[in-house]
């Protein structure tokens, strides 16, 4: 073991070196991200908050939680051993009162808080947490669980004593200490974990120690949380402590965006979720209030998958950055909630860089190298090679606000030097699959949020969500294509502990992805909410899921 550093061990001194780690200063949140709880008021205790989701959830595995339906039950449900202030991104006590590092990062060792327990009346101790981090660092063939993606390197667990816990990793970890507090590092009890991934996607099964529990479900419909009523380990530095305020949490699914408005105008639901830019103005119309929470991750864009041989020449994707008008669709489709992206990473990103310059909006430019590129305009002014027409697929994605109509008019866009974009309905069986073939699905719709740099390697490595579909990874057809220079980069940023050289990979990564044209950014995502007036205290973690341990209602 190496030699432990000399301030690591208060935690409040090795939180703000994590945040040295990440390689930027602390980011301020925006009004969104505050515990507004005890500045609206005193709060009163009771009542049923009803919330409107427009998605099912899928799997409440925790590491399955940056699915945001999944992640809004998760974060009422689970606890995590820090706390990552959303107002300063510090990493502060939670489950875990104090922790230490070694000085190459790949020892962690966390001393846990006394006298918490699950749902079930069951502790909270070191080898549950131990066990928890086993599954979520290696995963569980037997049982389907995968590994987690904010987990890098990891080696295993040592149960010290009862409340002590020590993580090792094979190579260094920086972006660890920021992973427990992510939604995907929920803790659950051993009951749960002893079940397959599959049985999770029932939400009675989930096990946490949060302030709320599930009660009953009806799968793909409706779910009540009930509170916790002694529950009494709220984040460290929480002004508010002991139970939530709430009697009750009813989720109710509604995918259609005018339901959801209407019922929320109505005073039939408190709280919904996913609203669209259009609507903004009546709920501020009827003094409602519009939560526009960042999610300081990888922009929502398009991304181009070179094994598909359409898209294979460089040339080609460039073209298609260039005949790209990002401040049209941000213009045409969004509200000022959904800045126009100016790089692979939000601005409220740690690592951001300012890569405009490279992604101007150029017809001229993009018909110029599709010449280049050998393909010519035929009939209609399409563009061919060889008898081929350049004529592409993306499927709307259901997570992302008005995915389709940017697709559509992206559509247009392209139209005008020449490329064909199809926009294809989501609700296809078969469209989970296709999505990881890129001969059906050449260009995808997404984005990822995580208040740390590793947030780039979640979204392009091949072990992770493999956007870009490289060999190796989840998509088993692809055969050929892989970019060793990005998979080493990445791999890098993972392991490499000096904060400005970290900072220096991600930056570099950066520009390298807008360089080969992987990625066409459009906006930075935010989740976009909206509450009643006599909604109050909503809070949320670093990256836009809801917290209601704080929220009250005030109906006199």
């Amino acid at each position: 073991m190496s030699k432990p550093r000399d301030h690591v061990a208060p935690a409040t001194a090795l939180s703000r070196r994590s945040l040295l780690l990440a390689g930027s200063a602390m980011l301020a949140a925006g009004a969104a991200g505050l515990r507004p709880a005890h500045a609206q008021g005193t709060p009163k205790q009771g009542g049923t908050l009803i919330y409107l989701e427009q998605q099912a959830h899928t799997n409440l595995y925790p590491p399955a939680g940056g699915f945001y339906p999944n992640g809004g039950i998760l974060n009422q449900i689970t606890d995590k051993l820090t706390y990552q202030n959303p107002k300063t991104l510090e990493i502060e006590p939670w489950l875990a009162e104090s922790w230490q590092a070694n000085a190459d990062l790949t020892e962690f060792t966390f001393k846990l808080r006394p006298g918490v327990t699950f749902s079930d009346g069951t502790p909270l101790d070191a080898k549950v947490v131990a066990r928890n981090y086993d599954v979520y660092g290696l995963g569980d063939k037997e049982k389907r669980y995968p590994v987690s993606e904010v987990i890098n390197n990891y080696a295993g667990s040592e149960v010290i004593d009862p409340l002590t816990v020590r993580f090792k990793f094979k190579k260094s970890s920086p972006g660890f200490l920021q992973g427990t507090s992510v939604i995907g590092s929920g803790i659950v009890s051993l009951a749960t974990l002893e079940r397959s991934f599959d049985e999770l996607g029932d939400a009675t099964k989930i096990i946490g120690s949060g302030p709320f529990v599930v009660t009953s479900e009806t799968i793909g419909k409706e779910l009540t949380l009930a509170v916790r009523k002694d529950y009494n380990w709220a984040p460290k530095n929480s002004a508010h402590q002991g139970r939530a305020y709430l009697d009750a949490i009813k989720y109710i699914i509604t995918p259609e965006d005018s339901v959801r408005i209407g019922a929320l105008l109505s005073g039939q639901a408190d709280f919904i979720r996913q609203v669209q830019a259009y609507d903004e103005s009546q709920v501020t119309a009827q003094r409602g209030q519009i939560y526009a929470s960042s999610t300081r991750g990888v922009n929502n864009g398009l991304y181009l998958r070179p094994e598909n041989p359409l898209l294979a020449d460089l040339k080609v994707r460039q073209a298609l950055l260039h005949a790209t008008n990002a401040e049209e669709v941000v213009n045409t489709i969004f509200s000022e909630n959904y800045p126009q992206a100016t790089g692979v990473v939000a601005k409220t990103a740690l690592g951001y860089i300012d890569l405009s310059a490279k992604l101007k909006f150029d017809q001229a430019l993009a018909k110029k190298l599709l010449d280049e590129a050998g393909w010519r305009p035929g009939r209609g002014g399409q563009r061919e090679k060889n008898g081929t027409p350049l004529v592409l697929s993306a499927y709307e994605s259901l997570p992302q606000p008005q995915s389709r109509a940017v697709l559509q008019l992206i559509a247009q866009q392209w139209a005008q030097i020449g490329v064909k974009l199809n926009v294809m309905n989501a609700d296809s069986g078969a469209v989970a699959v296709n999505l990881l073939d890129p001969s059906k699905t050449p260009v995808a719709n997404s984005m990822v949020g995580r208040a740390d740099l590793d947030v780039i390697k979640s979204q392009f490595f091949p072990a992770n969500r493999n956007i870009l579909l490289q060999k190796g990874g989840i998509a088993d057809k692809v055969k050929d294509f892989s970019d060793d220079k990005l998979n080493a980069d990445l791999d890098a940023l993972a392991s490499e502990i000096d904060p400005a050289k970290r900072t220096a990979i991600a930056q570099r990564v950066q520009s390298y992805i807008i360089d080969q044209a992987y990625m066409i950014p459009i906006f930075e995502e935010p989740q976009v909410f909206a509450g009643n007036p006599y909604v109050k205290g909503i809070g949320f973690e670093a990256v836009g899921r809801p917290s209601f341990y704080d929220t009250w209602l005030d109906k006199r």
